[in-house]
């Protein structure tokens, strides 16, 4: 069996609490002949073999963070190393998003093999921008691209339609027509009530973008009576009762 010829050289560890040891064992001979092992000694005379073994031991009382083991002093640059890898990988103190947390590599007993583990829990990023049903923004004045079209069937043109006195178009540049496209369609598409715009005509003419309500026809706010109920539905009647004549006649 080869011997091989060390020397040991013991001293005090400044970098850490009172009553530590450094060690160099130097190998003298032998194919590993100038290798140095270091070793540290508690004040109690247990040794460690290693960073880890001491950092187990130390814990929270010494920051070994920026410790050099190997040279047994305290290292700034390990300090750089440790915070950048910590803003590189740590994810707990950035956000609480699963989506950010690497596949973890996994074996347990239960297992015949190792197992990788996916987080596939929800964002709380994203579900928390989430304030009910989240509706597309309408358009202003989306009307106006109607202009210049009108309804027709099979025997031609429809004819025009007129609109009654108390309607009054509101908007810049709102024709007759593209106000009763737009009664129209919010007739066929809203489930709200139809009111009209709330905004006075020269504040719309002059800043329509602020006082414009998009979920409204472009006319003037109005208000149906039960008068004009009651006249509507006089018109209907006659309406059906000429309809009936025709029908009779035929």
């Amino acid at each position: 069996m080869m011997n091989i010829s060390i020397e040991k050289k013991r001293s005090d560890c400044a970098a850490l609490p009172k009553g530590w040891q450094r060690e160099e064992v130097i190998r003298k001979s032998g194919l590993s002949a100038g290798k140095v092992d270091v070793y540290y000694y508690s004040p109690t005379g247990k040794k460690f073999r290693s960073k880890p073994e001491l950092v187990r031991y130390l814990g929270d009382s010494v920051d070994l963070s920026c410790f050099d083991f190997q040279q047994g002093q305290i290292n700034t640059m390990l300090l750089c190393k440790a915070k950048k890898a910590r803003a590189q990988f740590d994810y707990r103190g950035v956000r609480s998003d699963a989506s950010l947390v690497p596949p973890i590599r996994q074996t347990a007993s239960i297992f015949k093999q190792p197992v990788t583990v996916y987080k596939t829990q929800e964002s709380k990023v994203k579900t928390d921008l989430k304030h009910g049903t989240q509706e597309k923004p309408k358009q202003l004045f989306w009307e106006k691209r109607l202009e210049g079209l009108t309804a027709c069937d099979a025997n031609g043109v429809i004819g025009t339609t007129s609109l009654p006195k108390y309607i009054k178009s509101l908007g810049p540049y709102i024709s007759d027509a593209t106000t009763i496209q737009s009664l129209a369609t919010a007739l066929h598409v809203s489930s709200q009530p139809i009111t009209g715009q709330s905004g006075s005509k020269q504040t719309i003419m002059e800043s329509p973008g602020v006082f414009l309500n998009p979920d409204q026809p472009l006319i003037a706010a109005v208000t149906i009576t039960k008068d004009d109920l009651r006249r509507q539905e006089e018109r209907v009647k006659r309406a059906r009762l000429r309809l009936q004549e025709a029908l009779a006649v035929a």
